[in-house]
């Protein structure tokens, strides 16, 4: 059986990510990793990230699902729902413009609309594979023993998997909070474990796991790996303000 590798909220963190394979000594023969969404905006290499991600999922059967930032991407490139690009630039757009215009936007947020209107004009003529391939992102995976998810399960639902894709993308109090038992452990990230139990760690909780340490925050990006019914071991790459180092 291969051994299972969990990783979430990557958020454009593109040397942290790298770092943090190097340290599990990921292999794609021998190991099976599974990324729980949310690999752009807010970090400074949301175009490297997606690269290599769609590179990944494709030469490795990496499994890939899709985040709240996933959508939004998708959402904003093909003028789906007004609302996305407000919160597209309340919540780390600009970075992702950043990275895939080349330019730094510093001080120029009177010129967001203009510079999105040149953003997604350079997508259309040379990304659309990213936008194809994250609007395509499943919102789970399962296995014996695990459901993973990028935000979480709404316990008001007797079908789990009947639930608002919403749920699956956005959901936190309502998940985090409320005791839920389906027979499998939920691994999921969205949610910053320094907001849950104070520390960038990843969280044990009853029935579920939450993994996302906060990386594009300054603080760290976690990987969990599964050796077996309720046993784990956690690994971390420390982000600093001015380079990242391992710990």
């Amino acid at each position: 059986m291969k051994r299972r590798l969990v990783i979430s909220d990557i958020h454009g963190c593109y040397e942290p990510f790298n770092q943090l394979l190097e340290l599990v000594k990921y292999h794609p023969v021998n190991d099976q990793l599974i990324l729980l969404g949310d690999y752009v905006d807010r970090g400074a290499d949301s175009r490297k990230v997606l690269d290599q991600v769609l590179r990944m999922v494709r030469d490795e059967s990496v499994i890939a699902l899709q985040g709240n930032h996933d959508e939004r991407f998708a959402d904003v490139v093909m003028g789906r729902h007004g609302e996305a690009k407000v919160k597209f630039f309340e919540h780390g757009g600009l970075q992702t413009m950043e990275s895939y215009l080349n330019l730094s936007f510093q001080g120029a947020e009177a010129m967001r609309e203009e510079l999105l209107e040149k953003f997604v004009a350079i997508i259309n003529e040379r990304y659309m594979h990213h936008v194809r391939f994250l609007d395509e992102l499943p919102w789970f995976y399962e296995d014996e023993d695990h459901i993973y998810v990028h935000a979480g399960i709404n316990p008001d639902y007797m079908q789990w998997k009947e639930q608002p894709k919403r749920d699956f993308l956005y959901i936190k109090d309502p998940f985090i909070k409320k005791p839920i038992s389906i027979g499998k452990r939920i691994i999921f990230g969205h949610t910053k474990t320094i907001d849950i139990h104070g520390s960038p760690d990843i969280w044990y909780g009853d029935g579920k796991i939450g993994i996302d340490g906060g990386c594009a925050y300054g603080c760290q990006l976690n990987c969990l790996e599964i050796l077996g019914r309720n046993k784990y071991r956690t690994y971390s790459v420390q982000a600093e303000r001015n380079g990242y180092a391992l710990s």
